[in-house]
């Protein structure tokens, strides 16, 4: 296997290898160039997108600025909405379902590190370059969920349709379909019903 084959994988992969290097060093610049747009400058944000995500659905929108590791391992629905300051570490697949929205500040993040330090540290290649173990796990959103500002989804985790992630959560484990789940780490609080329409808060009309 290539190392980006075993990264995709979930082995652990050498991140100096000068494929994935290219990649992510291309995958930085596009992210800067499209944070240097203006919002009003929307073909030419689609032209860096249509390099940056070719995977992306129709009528995405990303606020900027964003950071992507990669890019071309993150897949998007349609109606994608993403505020200020989106952070995917793609080292494995990204997934996002149709009509997905995340409030600012939101990180999805699939690396995971050694926990002991002893495999997690930088060792030497026979000739002297520098390199670490990783690997990732993918992560799943589904349709219709909104991620609130500030939250960040861990590798190995899926989050089913129709979910709402409240404000600073820390998902690390899978989140059940139409569930508000909120805290750190992130639990179900309960299901979202009928009785969460918006016709009932006659307060707000």
């Amino acid at each position: 296997m290539t190392e980006t084959e075993k990264m995709l994988a979930g082995k652990i992969y050498d991140p100096s290898d000068k494929e994935l290097a290219e990649i992510r060093t291309r995958a930085h610049v596009l992210s800067k160039r499209y944070n240097d747009t203006e919002e009003t400058e929307s073909e030419k944000r689609t032209e860096i997108l249509d390099e940056l995500l070719p995977k992306r659905g129709e009528n995405n929108f990303l606020q900027g600025p964003v950071y992507f590791d990669y890019g071309k391992f993150t897949r998007t629905g349609k109606n994608f909405y993403a505020n200020f300051n989106l952070t995917v570490l793609d080292c494995c697949p990204v997934t996002i379902g149709n009509d997905v929205m995340m409030g600012p500040n939101c990180s999805i993040v699939t690396p995971v590190h050694p926990l002991r330090y002893q495999d997690r540290n930088m060792r030497l290649k026979a000739d002297g370059s520098a390199f670490d173990y990783e690997y990732a796990k993918p992560i799943t959103i589904g349709n219709n969920c909104w991620l609130a500002t500030n939250v960040t989804v861990c590798g190995g985790v899926t989050i089913g349709d129709g979910c709402v992630i409240g404000a600073g959560s820390v998902v690390t484990r899978d989140i059940p379909a139409n569930s508000f789940a909120a805290g750190n780490p992130c639990r179900v609080i309960r299901a979202i019903t009928e009785q969460d329409a918006i016709e009932w808060k006659k307060e707000l009309f």
